[in-house]
């Protein structure tokens, strides 16, 4: 619970009160590897927090998962147009890693959102989610797989260990053998 304060104290501060607030409407619950948090067509009714590990963002096309992006521990989660319309999702959440999760349903951070301090966080977090997005965008208009590819090593090659080839070939838009050149040639440059 202490990795949630922080994290939300990177953004704003927190009085004692405000966070006990918060403090007691999250729930802790544990994912394994490859359990699903979300599956495309549920409605998301919960804002989560990751406080460890590692998740996936995909949805299914034509029979091939195509992964969108990753969740990395310590950050807030959730499908976002499900959650706020409580529309069925369009996209599966799946831990890559097992995890730890802290969870709020919609109607306790409707709750939460009375609080100035929790509103403030909210919309920081929400414009700098956007902003990711509009990034990863525009990478995916403007750059090619191997492009992408050593962008990712030079900025997070840790990251890049941790998820499976096939996952991250899928997020690249490749199939694994074109991955596994492209590493090769990674390699001996």
């Amino acid at each position: 619970m202490n990795s949630l304060r922080k994290f939300i104290e990177r953004y704003q501060s927190l009085s004692n009160s405000d966070w006990k607030m918060i403090e007691h409407l999250f729930k802790s619950n544990s994912v394994n590897k490859n359990e699903f948090i979300l599956r495309e067509g549920k409605i998301c009714r919960k804002l989560y927090f990751l406080e460890k590990g590692l998740l996936r963002y995909f949805i299914d096309k034509d029979g091939m998962e195509v992964t969108k992006f990753f969740t990395i521990a310590p950050y807030f989660f959730t499908s976002q147009v499900s959650f706020n319309n409580k529309t069925p999702a369009k996209e599966n959440i799946q831990a890559i890693e097992d995890a730890i999760i802290w969870e709020i349903s919609y109607e306790d951070n409707n709750k939460l959102l009375e609080l100035k301090s929790w509103n403030q966080f909210a919309r920081k977090i929400t414009q700098e989610v956007q902003f990711f997005t509009e990034e990863i965008l525009e990478e995916l208009q403007s750059e090619t797989a191997t492009d992408r590819y050593i962008k990712m090593l030079n900025k997070q090659g840790d990251l890049i260990q941790r998820i499976p080839q096939k996952i991250l070939a899928s997020y690249l838009g490749i199939a694994p053998q074109s991955l596994s050149r492209i590493r090769r040639k990674q390699a001996r440059s």
